[in-house]
């Protein structure tokens, strides 16, 4: 079979089987890595040129680190400031001491349990944010410490890498003078970096920009160029991938940049994880289960536990803590290349690889149905959950819900723009509007709009058991997800409310579903504005 041939069966698999994880909700990266293992000499033996590969799969992490540095949201590590950095830097720290103890006592070497622990305090970026947009989440207080969290852990792994080309075997013995040079080096670099951030990037990308495909590929070009250059001066590509990444991130052709390099990157990194495919080694792997099913309970259940208290510890209330926690149970795809990058280092043995692997697949596999089913599992498991929040003040109370000025006499669900919309009409109206949501940017508009607010999750039963319910004349809710409206509906008629309940229905059938459930009524908001622009065209065809 040619070339050719092979790489065109290879991706024949890579659809067949990514089409099969998309049906079954798994993520993506687990069918590849299973292509690969097909593709490999004990199955089909797809991989004569093995080096071709290797190269693709460097590439696509090239641009993955590329596009993380572009990405590297600054502001978002600003606006939540020391809690963002205190629970990441904590996480990072206690997962790292008690997965290094785990791994000796698991037998690992003391340099293969260095590597390993630290890959398994790295969480995946991909994942978490694919995961959080479906449910809608990723604006919410937990998903904004989520990602605080991993732009932190995506610093630290840049930090890591670079710590790497200390281990180089070859520069071993000059470490002082290795140390010293790459100081000179990153000192030099980062001057230069930033004089051509500050004159020549932001002229070079206006040219660039009129040509949305020369853009791209100025893109690629300028971040393998730093790569390759960073490996010429005996530093690692993925620290010169970055930094080209990061010296684009403050311009502003950032997200048109990031946008269309991100189908590029997930192509590449098809390559990455079919490439680890193959190079698992079976003989190894049969022997290391028991390991591996150690390993990744401690990632989806230690791990977890770790955020929790550091977060409680902070003053966030259980159900943001848990919701987090949950959110960061896997290891990340840096955390396989960190480990790949020491057996390319001759620092750890492929058989930690291959561990590391299979602890990703399991921990990604399951993380993934305990990020979709946070909110049934917290229920069951929030009276044993009381010991890991203060009980005063709670930050977010204390942050985003000052003392009511009045009763209200709509609770309103869901502050986005039609949720404003909605309770300046109804002031306007006359009545006094509580607004909730768990988005803090559409709290601070909301409440620059003169609407009294409080943070709040529609899903938190205890939260809801806080609000002035029993004075308000109804509640209301905008929130587009049927299941959230649902679960809404259950907790306040369990509380006994007596007043007239709301529901939004978004898409067909809800509304009937809605009223079976006990709505008093439903609104349409698709439906209702497009029956209000006909009366309106009609009315003025009409007048003509």
């Amino acid at each position: 079979m040619s070339l050719f041939q092979e790489v065109a069966a290879l991706l024949a698999l890579s659809a067949l089987f990514g089409g099969l994880a998309v049906k079954l909700r798994q993520p993506l990266l687990i069918a590849y890595i299973f292509v690969g293992i097909l593709a490999g000499p004990t199955v089909l033996g797809l991989s004569s040129d093995i080096e071709l590969l290797a190269l693709l799969a460097e590439i696509g992490i090239t641009v993955l680190l590329f596009v993380v540095g572009l990405k590297l949201d600054m502001r978002l590590v600003r606006t939540l400031g020391r809690v963002a950095l205190v629970a990441g830097l904590g996480q990072l720290l206690f997962t790292v001491i008690l997965g290094y103890g785990l791994c000796l006592l698991l037998g690992l070497s003391v340099v293969e349990a260095v590597f390993v622990a630290v890959a398994l305090a790295f969480s995946s970026t991909i994942i978490i944010v694919k995961l959080l947009s479906d449910k809608g989440e990723i604006d919410s207080l937990q998903g904004r410490m989520a990602m605080g969290i991993l732009i932190v852990q995506d610093i630290a792994v840049v930090l890591a890498m670079l710590l790497l080309n200390l281990l180089n075997p070859v520069a071993a013995p000059h470490h002082t003078a290795n140390l010293l040079g790459l100081v000179s080096l990153l000192t030099g670099g980062s001057l230069g970096l930033y004089l051509l951030m500050r004159y020549a990037l932001p002229r070079l990308l206006r040219g660039m920009s009129r040509s949305p495909e020369l853009l791209m590929l100025f893109a690629v070009a300028w971040g393998t160029l730093l790569a390759g250059g960073a490996e010429a001066l005996g530093l690692s590509k993925e620290l010169g991938a970055f930094l080209a990444g990061f010296s684009l991130a403050s311009t502003p052709l950032r997200e048109a940049i990031a946008s269309r390099l991100t189908s590029l990157r997930d192509f590449l990194l098809l390559f990455f994880f079919i490439y680890l495919g193959i190079q698992l080694d079976f003989t190894h792997i049969q022997g290391q289960l028991w390991q591996a099913a150690a390993l990744s309970l401690f990632v989806l259940l230690v791990k977890p536990l770790i955020v929790m208290l550091i977060m409680g510890g902070l003053g966030f209330r259980k159900r943001t803590s848990f919701v987090t926690g949950l959110t960061l149970a896997q290891i990340s795809e840096f955390s396989i290349i960190f480990v790949a990058v020491g057996v390319g280092l001759q620092q750890v043995s492929q058989s930690a690889l291959g561990l590391t692997t299979l602890v990703g697949l399991i921990t990604i596999t399951l993380s993934t149905y305990l990020i979709l089913y946070a909110q049934p599992l917290f229920a069951r498991l929030a009276p044993w959950l009381g010991a890991l929040e203060r009980r005063i003040p709670h930050r977010e109370n204390v942050a985003d819900n000052p003392p009511y000025d009045s009763l209200p006499d709509v609770i309103l669900y869901g502050m986005g723009r039609y949720g404003r919309q909605l309770a300046e009409q109804l002031e306007q109206g006359g009545m006094r509007v509580l607004g909730v949501d768990f988005d803090p940017e559409a709290l601070a508009l909301a409440r620059k709009d003169g609407i009294s607010v409080c943070y709040g999750d529609a899903e938190d039963a205890d939260f809801l058991a806080h609000l002035p319910l029993h004075q308000a004349r109804a509640l209301v809710s905008t929130i587009p997800q049927r299941e959230t409206n649902a679960l809404l509906l259950r907790a306040v008629r369990g509380l006994s409310f007596r007043g007239q309940i709301t529901l939004s229905a978004f898409h067909e059938g809800d509304a009937e579903a809605f009223h079976h459930a006990g709505a008093a009524s439903v609104l349409r908001p698709y439906t209702d504005a497009a029956e209000s622009a006909a009366r309106r065209l009609l009315g003025d065809m009409s007048a003509r």
